[in-house]
């Protein structure tokens, strides 16, 4: 029987799990009901992260279900050197942006290599938001065109973005779920910040009074 059963998702539970709760040895030994827990302390996490990433819920429940199953396959050979939730999350992440490549969505043009990227070169024109009435910054429409672009953001930046600003990981947790340096995270995080502030300066350029400009 497949360990990786549907179950109500409730995106509240997981993130404060503790990590001493599980017992490693009875996961690492393919223990059901111990997986079982597993999975209801951490679904919520991770179908969240993918919701974000991927802006569409079939695929969220697909890598749902995918990141368990593997990490069920994977468990045995566990070593317990990254926390439980940072090893879900990198495989859920993995597997978010395989979805991404598979789907080859349009991205934002970023030039330059992002490790070596100077983060305060971007010449970008930054509208004063300051003139538009809180219903239009707060609108369902304007909420909606953020993840439009986030979802448009290149996958090297939206993954950062999502893990840092959206899930609340560390820097450095979030170096360790993508494999990169933490130069690299602030780097890619500043890039995908400014690059979202573009795209939005633009959509409430066009719903700032003449005056305001």
């Amino acid at each position: 029987m497949n360990p990786v059963t549907k179950r109500p998702l409730d995106a509240s539970k997981g993130a404060e799990q503790s990590e001493e709760t599980f017992s490693l040895a009875a996961l690492r030994q393919g223990d059901a009901a111990e997986f079982a827990r597993l999975v209801d302390a951490y679904s919520g996490m991770i179908y969240r992260l993918a919701s974000r990433m991927l802006q569409n819920p079939q695929d969220a429940e697909d890598v749902l279900q995918e990141t368990f199953i593997k990490a069920y396959k994977a468990l045995p050979a566990f070593d317990g050197r990254s926390k439980l939730s940072t090893w879900l999350y990198r495989i859920a992440t993995n597997e978010a942006l395989m979805l991404l490549r598979k789907k080859t969505l349009p991205t934002v043009s970023v030039n330059a290599p992002l490790e070596d990227a100077d983060p305060e070169g971007f010449e970008l024109e930054i509208v004063d938001w300051c003139c538009l009435p809180e219903s239009e910054l707060m609108s369902e429409e304007a909420r909606r065109y953020l993840d439009e672009s986030i979802e448009a953001l290149p996958e090297t930046l939206k993954s950062v973005f999502v893990l840092r600003d959206l899930e609340g990981l560390s820097v450095r947790q979030t170096a360790e779920v993508l494999g990169i340096s933490e130069g690299a995270v602030k780097t890619r995080l500043h890039r995908a910040r400014l690059a979202l502030r573009e795209m939005l300066t633009a959509y409430f350029k066009e719903r700032l009074p003449a005056s305001g400009l």
